[in-house]
């Protein structure tokens, strides 16, 4: 049986969680807004200033409900999560991984030859959807490039080099996102990546749209028995979900960056849903992060068949069979870590 994630998020600032009986109650100005059971949740994820009571935290933590606080533009702060389930010796297994600089490049390889394709296919779908001819020259000369840097990464015996790589490939890619973007509006300009925090409006819909793609990630570690702040390519943090963070980088062209250029060239964003803050900071309003949340969860129902496995499953459950993947290849049960590649 197959099961979706059900998440919760919470975005009205000054909003606060608290537990009734065996349900979650959001409070807004001293009233109930909202009432949920919570055998009905995977996770709950707050944006801003969003308060929650001790006894639902602790509810959560035993339930296995994950609580995510962010900040207003998606950035991680910190979560609430219960004891790691499954198995000791997978996870003893995964910390010697994390120690070997071998295994963890062999790991850190995949994940990373596979965001570099799923990149290089965004830019070769733009390319044929694209009427100007221009632009399309433009895109498949950066899919070549980004065809060459999958190639070295493949050759990489090092995790600084595989990190360079990804840099370097990562450069090529954003520095064509323009030619992506069919929405002639200055506000949509793409002047490069920013983060933490982002500057612009299209780094502030990356930014928050990487977020959710780190709060499923993190809750399908905890779920497969992983400790999701052990990982390869990004090592040891006080508060990094490391794990979470390598398994997200084959996922971000796939489903954030393609989101991103959806929500603009549809023109179900506009200027007028970002606001600026007075350190140049870009957030999305209230009413933008609900278009924002409400297009990634339909897009999460989409359709598809799993590359490696060869079936199908929704784009939502990817995360969780990437993490059982991830956790059959740290066992030793198969001998490469089938990253996922878009076909």
């Amino acid at each position: 049986m197959k099961r979706h994630l059900n998440t919760l998020f919470v975005m009205t600032e000054g909003a606060y969680l608290r537990k009734d009986g065996q349900a979650v109650v959001v409070r807004v100005e001293k009233e109930n807004r909202l009432r949920v059971p919570l055998h009905n949740l995977d996770g709950i994820v707050c944006f801003g200033k969003i308060g929650c009571s001790p006894y639902l935290m602790a509810a959560c933590a035993e339930a296995g409900v994950t609580i995510s606080f962010l900040s207003p533009y998606g950035g991680f702060r910190a979560a609430v999560v219960g004891f790691t389930p499954g198995n000791v010796l997978l996870r003893r297994a995964q910390y010697r991984m994390a120690d070997d600089e071998t295994a963890s490049c062999q790991f850190a390889r995949n994940a990373i030859a596979a965001k570099v394709s799923n990149a290089r296919s965004v830019l070769l779908r733009g390319a044929r959807d694209t009427k100007d001819d221009e632009q399309a020259q433009r895109l498949r000369s950066a899919s070549r490039r980004l065809a060459y840097f999958i190639e070295e990464i493949e050759e990489a015996e090092a995790l600084d080099r595989l990190r360079g790589l990804e840099g370097e490939s990562a450069s090529t890619y954003f520095s064509n996102f323009n030619d992506l973007i069919r929405v002639k509006d200055d506000a949509f300009a793409f002047q490069g990546r920013s983060r933490r925090p982002p500057m612009d409006n299209i780094n502030a819909l990356m930014s928050f749209l990487y977020s959710m793609l780190t709060h499923d990630l993190r809750s399908a570690c905890e779920a497969a028995g992983l400790d999701a702040a052990v990982g390869c390519l990004h090592r040891d943090r006080p508060g990094r979900p490391g794990l979470a963070l390598d398994l997200v980088e084959e996922f971000r062209p796939f489903i954030a960056d393609r989101l991103v250029f959806s929500l603009i060239n549809r023109r179900q964003v506009n200027a007028q849903d970002f606001q600026a803050g007075p350190s140049g900071a870009v957030t999305l309003t209230e009413n933008a992060r609900k278009t924002v949340l409400s297009a990634y969860q339909n897009r999460k129902q989409d359709v598809i068949v799993h590359p490696y496995l060869q079936e199908k499953t929704t784009i939502g459950l990817l995360p969780h069979l990437q993490a059982r993947l991830c956790a059959r290849f740290i066992r030793g049960d198969i001998q490469e870590y089938p990253a996922f590649v878009w076909k």
